[in-house]
């Protein structure tokens, strides 16, 4: 078998299992008595187990056995669950979570795990985490898990559990050995015959030799499968012998008796056995009886989400594609318009629409729930509440609310600075959320919304909120404001300070926050995606982080203009509204030209003088003024004409002229022509 065509899918459902066993873990230690979460934790270890032997990472299969023996320990209420043995199967997932991406990024997926190992051994033994602890510290390789030999094969410890309980369940285990006929000579294709026989009886747990060798012929004429059925030998050996090519078929059933007796003698004589690349599938239900019907339940639920794996390139390729038809479809609008012919027009309004719904669908399609970044913090607040001695109830709201892939890669390293911040910075210690009345449990609020062609992601927290006098004596202390400057600030204006560079208010550097790196870094990289990032506090009652950002930053809405015979595009997420100014209108404050809108001093900002356009034309009294704006930040820019709306194609300007300031990027018009998009952010001071 060729792994590397399945070499994407391993990776991408390991991290799925593995996710779902951080969800599982947190959830089972609210609720520790609830043996299904063990059962679906196992379930998701198990299955990864097989996944990861049937791949060839033998290292990552057998840390996750060792992590299986544990859980299986606690649902069978031999191990008591508490915090500290979570921690160690913490250990593991982060482990076994490194493992995988070493296997993404080329890597073999080798990883010293001997230390959690150990503590996973001795968890398993009765003894507790905290010698588990310490005795991990000695630990210096992993112990494969026992091998007990059979009358073909060899069993592990789970591949045991399997068996038993599948004859508790009223299943059978059979052990048969083919042997095809000495002249064949697709060996491999009798043996995927067999295989496919055998998967409509029963279920494959294993194979000697194995899949790989088997599928590479790497064997004489005799091969042994085991599974686990509810058919007779009879019949299961007749299905067998109807295979072309097969010679033999010996059937007989596994005694689970007589293989542990064969595993004591094992053990007795210290003996050990390699063995086999299993194929392991997650095919039986081992579940207790308890936990069936709901497993039952949830199976019929998934079913009927039918869903597929398409690779994100093949959907960037897809928008791609599309890209250039939206931008033919403009063409064709604007040739419509010049020929004014009727029928033209027609035909032309109804691709624009057929085009539209295509659009809708494609942009869907790359659409991902935030959820898939939101996922990964129960865990990592779990973890930063202990080391800060501090409890923190995180509640996410919204989780199911989509944005681009595209944006969705670039939000997750903000959002774990701004928690980060949140549980170091705003929410106190017990002690002293006690002494100012609080709850001793502090609360963090992530929440995901839509509003218009926006996205809303907030961070809430009901901490000690900013000081306004604090933040003032840093900025003046760094030099980032003049006394005066920070009379006549807002409480808002004054908290947007903490977003300079080396900005910090911590009274001491700690791993968690403090060292001024952080919060500049999260407002370049959401205003480089298009958004904005806002502050709202009150002093003892906490802090709101709230973040703009667009559904999609690929076919953008903006406002064409005109600059003397260029065209530029400004985008419309960007503008406040258009005006037209009087020359007379226009005053001047400390060098700078500004107007009045509505009740605020508003700069203007000359696009010709900025981007050095060459002028051909005198303006007129009047000024063509398109109002836009950065957090709560104003300026107003001075364009010569509005063209008018239209949504269009962003596209880089590539790596040489990566440099060019205040332009985001460039578009085809219509008529051939390239406008400029013009990067509000970046001419707002």
């Amino acid at each position: 078998m060729e792994m590397s065509q399945y070499l994407e899918v391993f990776i991408e459902e390991s991290k799925e299992h593995l996710q779902a066993c951080n969800e599982q873990l947190l959830e089972l230690e609210k609720n520790p008595e609830d043996l299904k979460i063990v059962n679906d934790i196992f379930r998701s270890a198990h299955t990864l187990k097989g996944m990861s032997a049937t791949m060839g990472y033998e290292d990552l299969a057998s840390l996750t056995h060792q992590m299986e023996n544990v859980l299986d320990a606690i649902r069978n209420q031999k191990i008591k669950v508490n915090s500290e043995i979570l921690d160690v199967v913490f250990l593991s997932v982060d482990d076994l979570e490194a493992m995988v991406e070493s296997i993404a990024g080329g890597g073999d997926g080798k990883r010293d795990v001997s230390s959690v190992v150990e503590k996973l051994k001795l968890i398993e033994q009765g003894k507790s985490p905290a010698g588990a602890l310490a005795a991990a510290e000695t630990a210096v390789a992993i112990a494969e898990p026992p091998q007990f030999s059979a009358a073909k094969s060899s069993y592990d410890e789970f591949e045991l559990t399997v068996i038993e309980q599948s004859n508790e369940q009223g299943f059978h285990a059979y052990e048969i050995t083919v042997q095809l006929r000495e002249d064949c000579l697709l060996k491999a294709a009798r043996v995927f015959m067999v295989f496919e026989v055998l998967e409509t009886t029963g279920e494959v747990i294993k194979s000697s030799p194995s899949a790989d060798q088997l599928e590479e012929e790497q064997f004489d004429h005799e091969f042994t499968v085991t599974i686990v059925t509810k058919e007779s030998i009879d019949d299961i050996q007749k299905k067998v012998m109807k295979v072309s090519e097969v010679e033999k078929a010996d059937v007989h059933a596994i005694s689970v008796e007589e293989l542990k007796k064969q595993a004591a003698d094992v053990e007795d004589s210290t003996q050990t056995t390699v063995e086999d690349t299993p194929v392991l599938a997650e095919v039986v239900d081992i579940a207790p009886p308890e936990a069936q019907k709901d497993d039952k339940k949830a199976s019929a639920k998934q079913s009927s989400n039918k869903t597929i794996r398409v690779n994100i390139e093949r959907l960037d390729i897809l928008m791609n594609l599309f890209e250039e038809l939206v931008i033919d479809r403009g063409r064709l609008e604007q040739i419509s318009r010049d020929l004014n012919n009727q029928e033209l027009q027609e035909t032309v309004e109804h691709m624009s629409r057929i085009s539209g719904d295509l659009q809708n669908i494609i942009l869907n399609m790359r659409m991902v729930p935030v959820e898939t970044v939101f996922n990964r913090f129960p865990r990592m607040v779990r973890q930063l509440a202990r080391d800060l001695n501090k409890k923190i109830n995180l509640q996410i709201i919204g989780a199911e609310t989509e944005l681009d892939r595209t944006v969705i890669d670039e939000i997750g390293d903000p959002l774990v600075h701004l928690i980060r911040n949140a549980l170091d910075h705003g929410v106190e210690t017990p002690e002293e959320r006690k002494a100012k009345g609080k709850n001793e449990e502090g609360n963090v609020v992530l929440k995901a919304f839509h509003s218009g062609n926006h996205v809303f992601i907030e961070i809430d927290d009901d901490g000690a909120g900013i000081s306004r006098d604090k933040v003032l004596a840093k900025a003046l202390k760094n030099g980032i404001i003049t006394e005066q400057a920070g009379a006549a600030m807002t409480d808002k204006q004054v908290f947007e300070l903490i977003f300079a560079s080396g900005f910090s208010t911590a009274d001491k550097i700690s791993d968690v926050s403090g060292r001024g790196v952080g919060l500049d870094v999260v407002k370049n990289t959401i205003e480089s995606l298009g958004g904005s990032v806002t502050i709202d506090s009150k002093l003892g009652q906490g802090s709101t982080f709230s973040i703009q950002l667009p559904l999609t930053l690929s076919i953008i809405s903006v406002m064409l203009v005109e600059i003397q015979k260029e065209k530029f595009a400004v985008p419309l997420s960007s503008i406040i509204e258009t005006a037209i100014v009087k020359e007379s209108d226009i005053l001047n404050a400390h060098n700078q030209k500004v107007i009045d809108f509505r009740g605020k001093v508003v700069p203007l900002l000359f696009l010709k003088d900025i981007f050095e356009v060459p002028v051909s034309e005198q303006g007129d009294e009047f000024y063509s003024v398109v109002i836009v704006r950065k957090g709560d930040k104003m300026a107003g820019l001075v364009v010569d004409s509005f063209i008018g709306q239209q949504e269009v194609v962003l596209k880089s300007l590539g790596s040489y002229l990566s440099n060019v300031f205040a332009i985001s990027g460039a578009t085809i018009l219509g008529d051939g022509q390239v406008a400029l998009i013009v990067d509000c952010n970046a001419l707002i001071k």
